[in-house]
């Protein structure tokens, strides 16, 4: 049986390549089942962030190049195009991969928290689609509690270091006080809960929130009080906005040249911060090219996060070791599988031989034959049929000088020298 992981992420695609190869919440459903019947796979999840798209699938000769070339057939795209950006994990390395990422030490900002609440809602989405079974739930389950224990045994989450974070931080490097500026957070996840937080302890003068639900808007505007927009309201309020921050699951741009243009002059070219931290992008990469404007995408978030790093270096280490530890735990498990087979088969084979001995047994009492002449028949029998292919095989070891296999019979039956 074949454990493999597939996929890219921040480290080994830009932007570009991950936004074409995303699965968004109203694809992954059908993407999962698409994915189960795959020759091979007889289980799948898909793990789709901004910083990376994985498969994580189980099955007797599942086989990576025929996922790969999958993973690109269903976007539109030739193995050739995604090829260069792809890794391959297998068997122990599958495991020890989704434990790091699930602990977050596979993160653009190592240890942030975030990327677990990703992989439990990616476990979910397998399971209510129905490609998730015995293997892969109990792996991601596994992770669950690795990536709890690294956050209780370590200070890898002690300092708030997230994507948010690290866009917030550049907003401070940009404009020194932020207390009478206006913020845009266009979405109403997580992400953008997080930073909006995180404005909000920096001083941030007023946020507005845009969102496709403005009911989930307005939640969110009012934890912060915040001012609470609908996706095509955005530019009629565009131009009051210093900073935009914007990390939707839309799969084309929300944002474009035009609108943003249009606020500018509105602005009379006050400068307009921007961070793009949505895959696909929400704002136009055009956007880049007016001037008053400064966009950065999550790709350039990487030099502000790398200061947040060495403080997590050590404790990464530590986390390091109990990934080994509880990786070494699962593949224990999934070896014992093979044994749990065996010994299912081998006690179906001898309940077998009991059953026909005893209705041998009982034959001969109701013919008349004395209990304990039956009884005596019953034992002998059982254990002559029980132990006639055990010997004849170790008979045949011992002539062909099967040592190992000897030394094997000795453990498995506690047998004293």
């Amino acid at each position: 049986m074949s454990l493999i992981a597939l996929g890219l992420n921040h480290t080994t695609a830009p932007v570009e390549i991950r936004e074409r190869v995303s699965f968004g919440p109203d694809i992954v459903v059908g993407a999962l089942r698409a994915l189960t019947e795959v020759k091979g796979v007889g289980e799948g999840v898909i793990l789709s962030t901004c910083n990376r798209t994985e498969l994580y699938c189980h099955g007797s000769g599942a086989d990576p190049e025929r996922l790969g070339r999958w993973l690109a057939e269903f976007h539109g795209l030739t193995r050739e195009d995604v090829a260069p950006y792809l890794y391959v994990h297998e068997g122990p390395k599958a495991v020890e991969h989704l434990l790091r990422v699930a602990s977050g030490l596979n993160s653009l900002v190592l240890g942030e928290p975030q990327i677990l609440g990703q992989v439990k809602q990616a476990w979910q989405t397998a399971r209510d689609a129905g490609t998730l079974g015995k293997i892969l739930g109990r792996l991601f389950q596994h992770s669950f509690a690795t990536a709890k224990q690294v956050r209780t045994d370590t200070a890898i989450g002690d300092s708030p270091v997230s994507v948010a974070f690290a866009a917030v931080s550049l907003s401070k490097q940009i404009f020194a006080d932020l207390e009478p500026l206006t913020a845009l957070l266009i979405g109403a996840g997580e992400t953008i809960e997080l930073t909006a937080r995180h404005l909000q302890q920096q001083g941030i003068g007023r946020i507005i929130v845009a969102n496709r639900t403005v009911a989930r808007a307005h939640e969110l505007a009012e934890q912060f009080n915040g001012f609470a927009i609908g996706l095509t309201e955005i530019p009629a309020h565009l131009a009051e906005a210093d900073i935009v921050i914007s990390s939707t699951a839309s799969p084309v741009p929300v944002l474009g040249k035009g609108a943003v243009e249009s606020a500018l002059k509105q602005r009379r070219h006050k400068p307009i911060f921007m961070v793009d931290i949505a895959v696909p992008r929400d704002i136009e990469a055009e956007v880049r090219e007016l001037e008053d404007v400064y966009l950065y995408t999550v790709d350039d978030l990487e030099e502000v996060i790398e200061e947040n790093l060495r403080s997590r270096q050590q404790a990464a280490e530590q986390a390091a070791e109990i990934i080994e530890q509880r990786s070494a735990e699962f593949m224990g498990w999934l070896r014992s599988l093979d044994a749990v087979a065996l010994i299912q088969s081998y006690r179906g084979q001898a309940e077998s031989i009991k059953e026909e001995t005893l209705r041998k047994a009982q034959r001969m009492v109701r013919n008349g034959t004395p209990p304990e002449e039956a009884l005596q028949y019953l034992a002998n029998t059982l254990t002559n049929k029980l132990l006639h292919t055990p010997s004849s095989q170790l008979r045949e070891a011992g002539s062909s000088g099967q040592k190992e296999l000897l030394e094997a019979a000795h453990t498995l039956f506690q047998l004293h020298r």
